[in-house]
């Protein structure tokens, strides 16, 4: 909301959340709404909160779109408030899950926890925000409230019924079942926007729409425990043109943090998306104009092969998470690569690059007696006769200079120094020769 002063000199208020709420939209950014008209109520300075369950030491790109709509909303005037989920990270939401998760030791998902809330906090500085997230944690409220304590407090306001209800426990039934520890998992996040709702003026919850089940929860209990009246909100899970979720436990996962993703494959990432996702992941995982991206969408239309879509996307993305210079680094080691001249690079960035290509190991022994038409022959090449066929048409590289003499020794190249030596075979066949012991 908007302060605006009347003749009479009372405030009253018009509501900028339904002018984000359009933006959200646009952006394909809502897919439930517990009651549109009841959002308009929401006023400058009311709180809303967004869970985080802190399975993992860092986000993942698919966490990117609930901190995006929550610096959306900061931007609107709501107060944000990310909540980590040191109780409920211990039992694991049944959400968008076929099978019960393994559960993590407490220190663990203490330690989780404090490395999330240093990247959300970081993300929020970037993206220039004025008002800075309250981070709390559920497990300061939830740790010492006894079993039948929150059953009598809880459990009682809602029937096995509206539970099994929910298509989060729905499919679980479905399947191979569900434990009572996940099956609880409802009601502890119910009992969050409770706890939020009473003592830090917490009126809306955001989610993904696979949370939808356990946010309105909220919503009921609040209603039916102090009859008070609170929102929800939830975007959709996003995919990719395959159909294939963001996420760190499908098995594709991009993590925030550098050392588990480097910003160069973190930019690599974004860069490479198909032109039928790049359009609307701009929408979506950027703070970018509607004029801005109606210029790129033209661009791609009209000359896809410029890829400015996926250029401003991987630029954008790449500094909101790791900085400038990350992104002034990741596009100097792709235009190494692309032209081969890895020379220019440091030796940390040479082997970030290819810390996913074909490796292999020889030991400093065999360093002195390896010839390069051995060494391709056991590498690039199926046999010594097209290894040296290769050397001969002048396809053969190595760190980026090409290889004219036959009876090169390996010693004689800079492997040792630096304990790697890069082969390439062609313009794109890449592969990391590293010393061992």
């Amino acid at each position: 909301m908007v302060p605006k002063f009347s003749k009479e000199g009372k405030v009253t208020y018009i509501s900028v959340f339904m002018n984000v709420l359009e933006e959200l939209t646009w952006r394909g950014l809502i897919q439930d709404i517990s009651d549109p008209e009841a959002l308009s109520k929401l006023k400058l300075g009311d709180a809303f909160y967004i869970g985080f369950d802190p399975t993992a030491p860092s986000f993942q790109v698919g966490n990117l779109v609930p901190l995006i709509v929550s610096i959306h909303l900061t931007k609107a005037g709501l107060k944000p408030i990310l909540l980590f989920g040191g109780a409920t990270g211990m039992i694991g939401d049944p959400g968008g899950k076929s099978a019960e998760r393994n559960l993590l030791p407490l220190e663990q998902v203490a330690e989780n926890v404090q490395r999330q809330q240093k990247q959300a906090s970081g993300l929020w500085r970037q993206a220039g925000a004025t008002v800075t997230p309250d981070v709390v944690n559920n497990l300061d409220w939830t740790k010492e409230i006894s079993l039948l304590s929150f059953l009598r407090d809880v459990g009682k306001h809602f029937t096995v019924n509206y539970m099994t209800a929910k298509d989060s426990v729905k499919s679980r039934l479905s399947g191979d079942g569900i434990s009572y520890t996940e099956f609880s998992y409802m009601l502890l996040q119910a009992n969050d926007f409770l706890h939020l709702y009473q003592t830090k003026n917490c009126k809306l919850q955001i989610g993904g729409s696979d949370q939808w089940g356990n946010i309105t929860a909220g919503l009921e209990l609040i209603r039916r425990k102090v009859s008070g009246e609170a929102y929800a909100l939830s975007f959709p899970l996003i995919t990719n043109a395959e159909g294939k979720k963001f996420g760190k436990s499908e098995g594709n996962a991009i993590w925030l943090n550098p050392e588990m993703t480097s910003p160069y494959k973190f930019h690599q990432f974004w860069l490479n998306v198909a032109d039928d996702d790049a359009i609307r992941l701009l929408k979506i995982f950027t703070f970018e104009s509607k004029e801005r991206i109606g210029e790129v969408e033209s661009s791609l239309k009209t000359a896809p092969e410029k890829r400015e879509a996926q250029k401003l996307l991987a630029d954008t993305l790449c500094t909101f998470v790791h900085g400038s210079q990350a992104t002034d680094d990741a596009k100097r080691c792709a235009h190494a690569l692309f032209t081969g001249t890895l020379n220019e690079l440091s030796n940390a960035q040479v082997l970030e690059i290819f810390q996913d290509a074909p490796s292999s190991t020889i030991t400093k022994d065999q360093v002195g007696e390896l010839d390069v038409l051995t060494l391709l022959s056991t590498t690039v090449a199926k046999s010594k006769g097209e290894a040296r066929r290769l050397v001969q048409g002048g396809g053969i590289y190595l760190d980026s200079e090409r290889v004219s003499n036959e009876a090169l020794k390996i010693s004689e190249t800079t492997i040792l120094e630096k304990g790697f030596v890069v082969l390439r075979s062609g313009k794109k066949n890449y592969h990391l020769v590293r010393v061992g012991e």
